[in-house]
This record gives C-alpha cells, structure tokens and sequence, in this order.
C-alpha cells in the first residue's frame, strides 16, 4: 500500500490544524479558507486527503510519508509481559460524561444531567451547549477545559451562578462573560480554562431571564 493511501488519525488531523493556524497568522489564508480546510481535514480519511489543504502553501511541512520499520534480523524472543502494577496505584478512569467531544457536529447537555467536577470540551467545527440550569451538580464549583478549533460553546447557567472566562486564550476567536464573574457565593461557580481557535465560547444567562429581572 502507498503512503497516500495510508488512513490518518486525530493527531494528524490536529496537526494539520495547527500548521493552517500558522498560515492564517503570516497572512497566506484568510479565516473563511481557514474554516473550509480545516473542514476537509476533519473529514480527512487518508494522507493524500488530508495533503491537499497544505500543498499550495509555501514552507508548510507535509506530513511525512510512511515508512515500515524494518524487520530484525534476529529470530522473535519471547519476553516476559511487565509486571501489572497494583489497582490501588492506577489513575482513575475518568466519570462518565467528563470529556465532551464532538467532530462537526451539534452536541448538548440539558436537563437534569449529572455534572462532575470537571469537565473536559474537546471540538473542531462543532455547536456546544452546555445548560447547568436544571443539572444535577456534585461540588459548588465546576472546572471546564476547554480545547476547540471554531466552534460555538455556550454555557447557560441560573440567575445566582457566577462564571470566570478569565483563562480563556483566544486566537482569531472570542470569549463572552454576560453573567457575573464571581467571587463563587452562589450555589454554582464555572471556571473555564483552555484555548478557542477561531472559534467562541459564551457564558449566559437563559433566554428571558433579563425580561423577568424587569418584570420581576
């Protein structure tokens, strides 16, 4: 089988991302053809796939062709498994529902959905939301990392929630705090983390909320 014809994984994927981030930032393309390659190297499934969003850009480094490593010369020893080291000292899985992934796609939690005390929002080209106002929460604050390539993340939280965007980098995207940052005195305080890439995350109250405050 030809190297082109190899199938590529996420890493790769993300690593053709980073080298378009690059070329976004020495002005070789614009955000608009920015969203459309990283589009077709998210639905990349091969490297010759996944190569035709960086072969027009100069001093772009193609990824490199596959090359099997060779057999040894010696026979096959048969060696002892390493020893398995006691349960007592392994990391612990992560909870269910502690990373949120999505790949082109719309994903959400509402509801009274259990919420753990941190929460990991792993997106390329995908809508988020993450709606904590009826959710069932284990601790008073909530860590939320986020690492995302252009994609809308909105956090809707009750009236007497607090949220801190302040950890947030940006690159060509936004961070939106329209609730109140802290300190954490209400029943429940977000402190978001991570890295947007050219896309936006949102902190809200729900909709109406304003119009029962007038009203209210």
């Amino acid at each position: 089988m030809e190297a082109r014809d190899l199938r590529v994984s996420d890493a790769e994927r993300e690593h053709v991302g980073e080298l378009l981030q690059r070329a976004v930032g020495q002005g070789m393309l614009s955000l608009g053809e920015f969203t459309e390659r990283m589009d077709t190297a998210l639905a990349a499934k091969t490297r010759a796939e996944l190569n035709v969003v960086l072969v027009d850009l100069p001093g772009i480094q193609l990824i490199s062709e596959f090359t099997p490593p060779p057999y040894p010369d010696q026979p096959y020893v048969s060696r002892p498994a390493p020893p398995v080291p006691p349960v007592a000292h392994r990391s612990p899985a992560p909870p269910p529902g502690a990373v949120i992934r999505g790949r082109m796609s719309s994903v959400s939690r509402t509801g009274s959905w259990s919420v753990p005390p941190a929460l990991e929002v792993n997106t390329r080209l995908s809508t988020v939301t993450l709606d904590f106002t009826r959710a069932v929460m284990a601790t008073q604050v909530v860590h939320v990392t986020i690492d995302d390539y252009a994609s809308t993340i909105s956090l809707v939280v009750p009236e007497e929630a607090t949220v801190d965007l302040n950890g947030v980098e940006t690159v060509g995207g936004s961070a939106t705090n329209k609730v109140r940052t802290g300190p954490p005195i209400g029943p429940l305080h977000v402190v978001v983390r991570g890295k947007v890439r050219f896309g936006n995350v949102t902190a809200k109250h729900p909709f109406g909320t304003s119009i029962r405050r007038m009203f209210g």
